[in-house]
């Protein structure tokens, strides 16, 4: 009880930052609207082994990641691209450069609600990415063993949910490489994207991952769906998600929201009806 107590509050520390009103914690930007600026995503770069991005001047700063609520002209929100436009370079990402819709779950814990949203996602043909901690992956194997086999890509989450910015770089190879090696060896699965906990990063934090082999990949939707005891109004929230749509989005949602898995169905149904319809892999 203590574990699921300590994880539900670790989700309401991301899910507050995914709510937050600017992109990079900093003064002067909390305006609420639709921007008229014109912003493309920019293409992220993979790097190769041998492409090793030089880590001597990236910034140590830790900064908290929130999408934001200004709008472009497109839906899409102007944080995750301005996020796109900063950090490209350092192979992260918080939105895609196409038309497509992306499904990412972030697994703090099990609630019992996974077996279902597998479930809803195998009637409707849509592929997910499911963001583990090395702790939901020892507990959950048939869960994670279901994830692989009906095609989900599963995402890095770290081992222990801790701050990347606030590492060294050892503490923060750690964090990704031993999870990796963890599930090569007991799933035969290689993990190439990563999400930081609480989506807290610095510079220096997505150059480490980066050199890992990893691409970050945080989101450009995000509500207040974290806390079990408190689950949003299944109508409202439906609308919120489907209000959202955009092209490229990436979609953060919990797995430990009952309210998610109730209207997963509805929601996939809705934003097809709007003209989109989603990936099948990650790009």
């Amino acid at each position: 009880m203590k574990i699921r107590n300590c994880m539900a509050l670790i989700c309401a520390v991301v899910a507050l930052s995914a709510c937050g009103r600017t992109v990079i914690m900093r003064e002067g930007n909390s305006s609420e609207g639709t921007s008229s600026a014109v912003i493309e995503p920019v293409a992220v770069g993979k790097k190769t082994a041998k492409e090793k991005i030089d880590l001597s001047g990236l910034s140590h700063d830790k900064v908290g990641y929130g999408q934001g609520v200004l709008v472009d002209e497109k839906n899409r929100t102007t944080g995750a691209l301005d996020f796109n436009a900063q950090y490209g370079k350092l192979n992260a990402k918080a939105i895609n450069n196409d038309n497509k819709i992306y499904l990412t779950f972030d697994q703090g814990y099990e609630n019992g609600y996974t077996e279902k949203i597998l479930d809803v996602l195998k009637e409707k043909k849509v592929k997910a990415t499911f963001f583990l901690l090395q702790d939901y992956a020892e507990k959950n194997p048939e869960l994670v063993k279901r994830m692989i086999d009906e095609g989900h890509i599963v995402g890095n989450h770290s081992v222990h949910h801790y701050s990347m910015p606030t590492l060294g770089q050892a503490e923060c190879e750690s964090e990704i490489k031993d999870f990796h090696k963890y599930m090569e060896d007991n799933y035969d699965y290689t993990m190439t994207v990563f999400r930081p906990p609480m989506g807290e990063f610095s510079e220096f934090s997505l150059g480490v991952t980066a050199n890992c082999g990893y691409e970050t990949e945080l989101w450009s939707f995000a509500y207040a769906d974290w806390d079990v005891n408190n689950q949003p109004d299944e109508g409202q929230a439906l609308e919120k998600l489907v209000n959202a749509a955009h092209p490229g989005a990436i979609y953060l949602l919990h797995s430990v929201s009952k309210t998610n898995t109730d209207i997963l169905g509805d929601f996939i149904d809705r934003v097809r009806a709007g003209g989109f319809e989603f990936a099948d892999k990650r790009i």
